[in-house]
């Protein structure tokens, strides 16, 4: 069997299933297709490497060659070998031998180390991978001169580190390795080379990087050879898995314990002997040792709650709203990196009916005429708020988990200053700081506890909101923007109602979430004392 770098980095039981499935070992397990969200970013990651090319291509041409990707892969194999072999300064589209420890994969860039020899594995990935800072290496695009940047730091992609480990190691079977030990990573920004050093301790793993990837890589071998147990659990990979829906099954009729918290909290209560999430409801005693982070009471409450399909409990006696005369309620839509498309508005005001509007943009991003529509909601948005003062009403603008806004509205002002009517980057981050600014999430989070999550989708069912597209979510909508606009032809013009149609239910969905929030059917919702009596009432005493 097989592997390549995805196996040391995402989920065993998943590396598990599909060598099953493959060899014929298991014949039950079908996969489901591959979500819109997923497919919508392999498309723009084809974009991206697309584009580096072209860069890399003008700077390096005279020392290139590139590896046909239409061939056969034994074929792009021995083209990338007689290239390495050849000395070759740039080799895009490599795809390396297999080697003798089942490993298979290749690489956007093999680039020959002029300095020891060998060469060093490049890889361009479509999400960034530097954040503000200082204190990595980088190199830049036209030349490989790596030297430490006082502008950047590291922000932590395991999946990219495990790929260049995994290309050193099938280097170094083929003795094409540079002993440097390194790899290079072009981001989203594609404005340098990041350079791992693949010796270097992390502490996470206690391990070096390399150390960490040959344990990993022995396991996934074992595991696919059938040397290793393997079962379902719950982890943040499953909701994009294509074996879900049938691990899904099996972890609710054994109603195991990583449905109602997360992977390395599933971990402990199994050291702690807890398998189900009966078992844990009924716990009693200390907390498990070592436990950290959500307060063990809290996920004993969540257990409680999904036994008996309950998907709210009140903390507190009574729910308070900050409520407002003028009230705004606002949802972003953007796309990846490239920046925000479309601010919906729903504004409601004394003895009218709310009125949606949308700001948007349907030239495709990156545009200039995001920094247009965003100087036009913000000066919409400013004058209502004059308004309301003027006429002597209090105002207040709400979303739902603001950080994606709140970056939206920072870096707008930042990269389109200058324009006309462009907001100061002061008075944004004023608006952001006041009282006027409010987050339901956080409403919603000191105030209940949420056994299967906060997200919206998940909330405003309780207060009776629903969407009206049953596919409508922040992954679909990534789908449906890419044919709004055209990035594969022609405009679809009914896509772009159905993303307004979606954002405009969005804002809804927080303004019906903060109506039911101030009614009184609210605390028909149960606290966590009535929790436990409905516990205790199937299961005798506690």
């Amino acid at each position: 069997m097989l592997l390549d770098a995805n196996a040391v980095s995402r989920c065993r039981h998943r590396v598990f299933l599909d060598a099953a499935v493959k060899t014929g070992h298991i014949t039950d397990v079908a996969r489901r297709p591959i979500p819109p969200g997923v497919r919508q970013r392999q498309e723009a990651a084809a974009l991206h490497r697309k584009s580096v090319y072209e860069a890399m291509f003008s700077f390096h041409h005279a020392h290139w060659a590139t590896i046909d990707a239409d061939q056969p892969t034994s074929h792009r194999a021995l083209d990338t070998a007689n290239a390495l072999n050849e000395g070759i300064g740039w080799v895009w589209g490599g795809m390396l031998p297999t080697d003798a420890h089942g490993r298979r994969g290749g690489a956007e860039i093999l680039m020959r180390d002029l300095e020891q020899g060998g060469y060093i594995p490049i890889i361009v990935v479509n999400h960034k991978v530097t954040d503000q800072g200082r204190g990595i290496t980088t190199s830049p695009l036209h030349e490989f001169a790596p030297d430490t940047d006082d502008t950047r730091k590291l922000r932590s992609q395991p999946r990219d580190q495990f790929r260049l480990a995994h290309l050193y190691r099938m280097l170094e079977s083929g003795g094409w390795a540079s002993p440097r030990r390194i790899g290079g990573v072009i981001g989203y920004d594609a404005d340098c080379i990041l350079i791992h050093d693949l010796d270097r301790e992390v502490p996470s793993y206690d391990n070096s990087l390399l150390g960490e990837y040959d344990a990993r890589f022995e396991d996934r071998v074992a595991l696919v050879n059938g040397g290793a147990p393997s079962t379902p659990n719950r982890i943040g990979e499953c909701k994009m898995c294509e074996f879900w829906p049938h691990c899904e099954k099996v972890l609710e009729e054994k109603h195991d314990v990583s449905l109602v918290v997360n992977g390395g909290h599933a971990t402990l209560l199994r050291e702690a002997g807890v398998n189900t999430v009966d078992e844990l409801a009924a716990w009693h005693g200390d907390d498990p040792e070592e436990w950290h982070g959500v307060p063990f009471a809290e996920v004993q409450v969540f257990a409680k709650a999904w036994l008996h399909d309950i998907p709210l409990i009140r903390r507190v006696d009574s729910l308070h709203v900050q409520r407002a005369d003028v009230e705004v309620d606002i949802d972003m839509e953007s796309y990846q990196d490239h920046g925000a498309y479309l601010w919906g508005t729903l504004l409601t005001e004394p003895g009218k009916e709310p009125v949606y509007r949308p700001f948007v943009t349907w030239d495709p991003l990156p545009t200039r005429d995001e920094g247009r529509m965003f100087a036009e909601f913000w000066g919409w948005l400013t004058e209502v708020r004059r308004m309301a003062l003027q006429r002597g009403l209090s105002f207040a603008a709400y979303c739902y988990s603001k950080s994606a806004e709140n970056r939206w509205l920072i870096d707008s002002a930042k990269r389109f200053r200058g324009m006309n009517e462009m907001p100061a980057l002061e008075e944004i981050n004023h608006f952001i700081e006041s009282d006027e600014w409010v987050d339901m999430f956080d409403a919603v989070k000191d105030q209940f506890l949420c056994p299967h999550g906060r997200g919206l989708k998940k909330i405003a069912p309780a207060a009776g909101f629903s969407w009206r597209d049953p596919e409508a979510g922040g992954e679909a909508s990534m789908s449906w923007y890419r044919d709004a606009v055209g990035y594969e032809g022609d405009p679809v013009h009914d896509q772009r109602e159905r993303i307004l149609r979606y954002n405009e239910d969005d804002v809804w969905a927080t303004r019906v979430l903060r109506e039911w929030m101030s009614s009184p059917q609210a605390l028909e919702v149960p606290d966590v004392a009535q929790l436990d009596q409905i516990f205790r009432g199937e299961n005798g005493p506690a």
